[in-house]
């Protein structure tokens, strides 16, 4: 059922209820009427005939009275709204008044009668040799209300009609921007985020529109977010692929190259030590420099792809990048703080947390200048949260250059990726340093 139609059907049932009303008003104010008309005419009547009586009475003259009522009635003719009957001592009739002929075409329906029609009142006078009945008729000023009710019907009727038919001419032209409204949801539903309305003339369907147009560009720029979030999240992905990647082949390749330069030069120091000890002594440089070489692969291998994260999990891991930044910066107080359980997590989430972790202990060596940081990661029962702090110079997220600088982009873009929030606290000057306040959903985790 259309919205259409229903407001129409509204209309319709009060127009009903407001006719009906007024009907039943106007039905007892033609029953109000008719009554006191009726009875006024009947007692000008009982007066008119007890005046004839009473003179009758007086002068024997003119005859018996019920003579002189004959007379006077037959000469009277019809009188409206009652009805008059004069009969002998014989109860013979002398006289009986005729029906009245005042809109006699006209029949009313039994149930107006029924409805409009007062009680009959009968006033009886007994005279000298005979009876007077004067009885109330209402008959011709019920016809004659019936005409005035029936023009009223069909004027009504005529409003009714023509009062529906505007209602719904005038619905249809002020509803017609919902069928667009409609199509615009229905487009919208199916995918269709670039469907956009015009104005409306009448102001709430021009706010509807508005806010149905704003609502389709926020899904809009949700959906274009959460792509870009997959394709970052893809992004990473492969480059972690890669690393792994470059990681094995590094491990693989260039460390059996080194580690058979090592084994060749200390075959040559074990060989030439006694008889030329130049040689030996060159040789032993090189096993020195396949050394520091194969040291240096490891670091770079560790900073592609920690080793640990497959055997150990996150925070064996994260205690192992720790330690090597202990190690690396003696003057450094590094603190991981770990509570809950981290076993469930998965690839994904694990080498995130690996990575910003990473950046964030880089970042605050290298730009805050920190002396001390502190990493806090808690799994609670609804997701992650990742707390780094540290004790640097502070910054203005909003004047750093991520065109130039992208670690905090980096970071923003893998907790995005990841459904989650990412929050920096810093005031530079303030001598509280940055804090990095990170959530993760469950779905994430």
């Amino acid at each position: 059922m259309s919205l259409r139609f229903r407001l129409n059907l509204l209309v319709t049932m009060l127009s009903l209820a407001f006719l009906l009303a007024a009907g039943i008003v106007l039905v007892r104010d033609t029953r109000d009427s008719i009554r006191e008309r009726v009875e006024a005419a009947m007692r000008v009547t009982v007066q008119l005939l007890d005046t004839v009586i009473v003179s009758s009475a007086m002068n024997p003259s003119l005859g018996p009275t019920h003579y002189v009522l004959q007379d006077f009635l037959k000469s009277l003719g019809y009188v409206r709204s009652s009805r008059i009957e004069l009969y002998d001592y014989s109860n013979t009739p002398l006289y009986i008044s005729p029906e009245s002929t005042f809109k006699s075409e006209i029949e009313p329906p039994k149930w107006f009668v029924k409805l409009v029609s007062p009680k009959v009142e009968t006033v009886t006078r007994r005279v000298r040799y005979g009876i007077l009945i004067i009885s109330s008729s209402a008959e011709g000023s019920v016809r004659e209300a019936w005409s005035g009710f029936l023009q009223l019907i069909v004027m009504g009727s005529g409003f009714f009609v023509l009062l529906n038919l505007l209602v719904y001419g005038l619905l249809s032209h002020a509803l017609r921007p919902v069928q667009q409204i409609l199509r615009a949801i229905n487009q919208i539903e199916q995918g269709d985020l670039a469907t956009r309305l015009p104005k409306f003339p009448l102001p709430e369907f021009d706010r509807i529109g508005a806010s149905l147009n704003q609502m389709a560009l926020s899904l809009d720029a949700e959906r274009q977010l959460e792509q870009n979030r997959q394709l970052t999240q893809l992004i990473q992905q492969h480059i972690e692929d890669e690393r792994r990647s470059l990681a094995r082949e590094l491990h693989d390749e260039l460390g059996q190259y080194v580690t058979a330069i090592k084994t060749f030069a200390v075959a040559i120091v074990n060989k030439t030590r006694d008889k030329t000890p130049d040689i030996a002594a060159n040789a032993q440089t090189i096993v020195a420099a396949a050394n520091h070489i194969y040291d240096g692969m490891h670091n770079i291998i560790r900073q592609l792809r920690p080793a640990a994260m497959d055997n150990m999990g996150l925070v064996e891991t994260l205690r192992d990048m720790v330690a090597g930044y202990q190690a690396q910066h003696a003057d450094l107080n590094i603190q991981l703080q770990v509570s809950g359980q981290f076993d469930p997590l998965g690839e994904n989430v694990n080498i995130n947390l690996y990575r910003i972790v990473q950046e964030a202990i880089n970042n605050a060596i290298k730009h805050a200048h920190a002396q001390s940081i502190n990493v806090h990661i808690v799994s609670a029962p609804d997701g992650l949260q990742l707390t780094i702090a540290d004790d640097g110079v502070g910054m203005q997220p909003e004047l750093v250059d991520q065109t130039q600088h992208f670690g905090l982009l980096g970071m923003r873009e893998r907790v995005q990726a990841l459904q989650g929030q990412f929050k920096i606290v810093s005031e530079p000057g303030a001598g509280r340093g940055t804090t990095l306040d990170i959530r993760l959903p469950l779905q994430a985790a």
